[in-house]
């Protein structure tokens, strides 16, 4: 079976095409700045092969729809093409990325299942939307494929009510389902159960911490490969320190700062999501730059560099305590697989808790599950590549079974 997955922004649409017989990815592309002046189509045909070719369009891209039948048109080209019709299509999974508490797995979509979406994009009304709107194009271009849907939030609907609840008037949870949710789940499952087969165990034998670094961050902790807590909330703000968002802060500089700094909601909530985290303490975002900054003496990038992995390490002691025991350590996403000097200063100072980094080993970009710990490290660091488009496949596949 061949499976289009597709992940559908408020102005971008990632997508790529995978032929589930071996896993292999026939073609990977990108549409960006869509309703801008110039939009821009990017397309890697056959990736992994010595026939790998990248096509490049610049133009604009008025809407989702357009950008989509744009991306088929290159997957089917006559003479480029890696399929020679639509029908070629078995299955199209889509990543939504919040289903409240509807959804507990991965669910063929239905006119009832994207009226159930739409009851949660007050949850997150910039994702849903745009997740809607790729479900409706891919509907139209592909009426013949079962479309599946994959929610961020499922895998974290296994985390108990005293983990989800905030201690809040019950009638906020009642009326409007105010809790917590979390988000990155596609990535936390699938890190979890790849880092099972890599230590030779089943995912139901070993608890696992898994640590998303990316520009978004997340942690989890998976009790015998279920989701127990989460760092992430109601929203994508709650927990660790990420390259524009706050994480954790006293809820009570929302009043302090409307009171004293003259702003409103709306402005207190653009700073927390695209003016803090690692941007608001150094300016910078990105940690390849944060690092060249410290190489410089740049105080305030260290200070930055500091308060993130603080964070991060605070959350591993936290999620041991919950989880009891802990076989396994898991750093993934953009940082997590490419930051030796992040993942060596998340876990510094807990080797007394049998965490011992291999300095070594860890010196290293992440391009395939690594071990990163000592052999007398009670728990393994692992350094586990995320493949969310896979796991989106993957998921598709057996929802269509």
């Amino acid at each position: 079976m061949k499976v289009l997955v597709i992940n559908s922004g408020s102005s971008s649409i990632k997508f790529q095409l995978l032929d589930m017989q071996d896993e292999s990815v026939l073609a990977s592309g990108l549409v960006e700045r869509i309703g801008e002046a110039e939009g821009l189509i990017k397309c890697e045909l056959r990736p992994d092969t010595d026939a790998e070719e990248v096509i490049k369009i610049q133009e604009p891209v008025p809407n989702h729809e357009h950008g989509m039948r744009k991306a088929v048109d290159l997957l089917t080209d006559a003479d480029k093409g890696v399929i020679k019709d639509r029908s070629e299509i078995g299955a199209v999974g889509h990543r939504v990325v919040h289903g409240g508490e509807a959804f507990h797995q991965p669910t063929l979509i239905t006119d009832e299942v994207i009226a159930a979406i739409e009851n949660t994009i007050p949850l997150a009304p910039l994702h849903n939307p745009a997740n809607l709107d790729g479900i409706k194009v891919a509907r139209e271009l592909f009426p013949a494929a079962p479309q599946v849907a994959v929610f961020d939030t499922a895998f974290h609907q296994s985390i108990p009510p005293h983990a989800y609840h905030y201690a809040l008037p019950i009638e906020l949870y009642e009326k409007h389902r105010v809790r917590r949710y979390g988000f990155h789940g596609t990535s936390h499952k699938f890190v979890a159960g790849e880092c099972a087969k890599v230590m030779g165990k089943k995912l139901e034998d070993v608890n696992i911490i898994t640590v998303h670094l990316g520009n978004g961050c997340s942690m989890t902790a998976v009790e015998k490969g279920k989701s127990i807590d989460t760092t992430l909330g109601l929203t994508p703000l709650e927990g660790l320190v990420m390259g524009t968002r706050s994480g954790d802060v006293d809820p009570a500089i929302y009043a302090f700062l409307a009171r004293n700094c003259d702003m409103d909601i709306d402005a207190i909530d653009n700073m927390l999501n695209k003016k803090s985290g690692l941007k608001g303490l150094c300016g910078m975002n990105d940690m390849r730059d944060i690092h060249s900054a410290i190489e410089k003496g740049d105080k305030m990038a260290k200070l930055a560099l500091d308060v993130q992995t603080y964070r991060n390490r605070k959350y591993i002691g936290a999620y041991m305590a919950a989880l009891g025991h802990v076989d396994a350590i898991v750093f993934t996403a953009g940082i997590g697989e490419n930051d030796n000097i992040v993942r060596e200063k998340t876990v510094e100072g807990l080797e007394a808790f049998g965490i011992i980094m291999d300095k070594k080993v860890n010196d290293q970009r992440v391009k395939k599950p690594t071990l990163l710990s000592t052999k007398e490290s009670a728990v393994q660091i692992w350094g586990i590549p995320t493949n969310e488009e896979l796991a989106i496949a993957r998921q598709a596949v057996e929802v269509v079974a």
